[in-house]
């Protein structure tokens, strides 16, 4: 007797109108996202120029004034040369907070004696604003580069740490007992539960700091620095240019808007793993 065998399980076949469906969907979601954004922008554009009117330009730049000393101060290489010195200052100094304070954090969220030393200085300097010390910055490291990356590092290393250090603690009690009931080391619990619940942490601790990095490089190029687009800003009030005021303003906007969404991008591409979904 022969005994024939037939395979019941259904085989999943790719549904071409169901992708082309859903391909259709997302370009029409893109499509939607760009004409709000587009919208949004001409209405403000819109706005600036209504005020711009009422004000006159001794006030208010109006939008064509300010893409026209856009278009001034970008032929003679004074935009961009403002923009590489911000830039660089930003996202050294950032960097560097990254850096140092996402192993703090774990170290303060982790571990219970380095959290009781640690704390009251965190809770401390937290509060002073990164302002305060641009005088005693220029006094100790000079006028060059050192002094505003070292400002943006204060900026952004105890928005980072603080945001480490809530994911770590956020962590539920369950999970680290059942991991150390399984044999789990200390460096284990860390490396295989506490890190990837606590990268959405650190990722928001990091756009956070970026954000006040911007607020910290406008005092800080100011006080002490002879390029950058504080420094653009301060010598156009001396000329009276309201218009290079605006460039200035908006340029640091739109270089804020750029790294974090590059930020957010890259965040959700590499880390989509842990959670990452900002």
């Amino acid at each position: 007797m022969t005994i024939t065998t037939t395979d019941s399980t259904p085989t999943a076949t790719p549904d071409p109108q169901k992708r082309s469906r859903r391909t259709t969907r997302a370009s029409v979601r893109g499509l939607r996202t760009i004409g709000m954004y587009t919208l949004s922008v001409l209405v403000g554009v819109a706005i600036w120029q209504l005020i711009a009117m009422k004000y006159g330009s001794s006030l208010v730049a109006s939008p064509r004034e300010t893409v026209s000393a856009a278009g001034e101060l970008a032929s003679d290489g004074t935009l961009g040369n403002s923009i590489t010195a911000s830039s660089r200052r930003i996202l050294i100094g950032w960097g560097l907070g990254v850096v140092v304070g996402a192993p703090v954090g774990l170290l303060v969220g982790q571990i219970k004696i380095v959290r009781q030393l640690l704390e009251p200085y965190i809770e401390f300097f937290r509060f002073i604003p990164p302002v305060a010390f641009v005088t005693l910055a220029v006094v100790w490291l000079g006028i060059g580069e050192s002094s505003k990356v070292v400002l943006i590092f204060y900026t952004a290393v105890f928005i980072v740490t603080l945001n480490t250090s809530a994911g770590v603690m956020a962590v539920h009690e369950s999970k680290l007992r059942a991991a150390a009931s399984l044999g789990a080391s200390r460096r284990q619990i860390l490396q295989r539960i506490v890190l990837p619940s606590t990268v959405p942490y650190i990722v928001t601790g990091a756009r956070l700091a970026m954000g006040n990095s911007f607020l910290t490089i406008v005092s800080a190029e100011i006080v002490a620095s002879q390029v950058g687009l504080g420094s653009l800003i301060w010598t156009s009030r001396n000329y009276g240019r309201i218009d290079w005021v605006f460039v200035g303003i908006i340029t640091l906007g739109i270089l804020g808007f750029v790294y974090d969404r590059v930020l957010r991008v890259t965040a959700i591409r590499v880390l989509h793993r842990y959670g990452a979904k900002v």
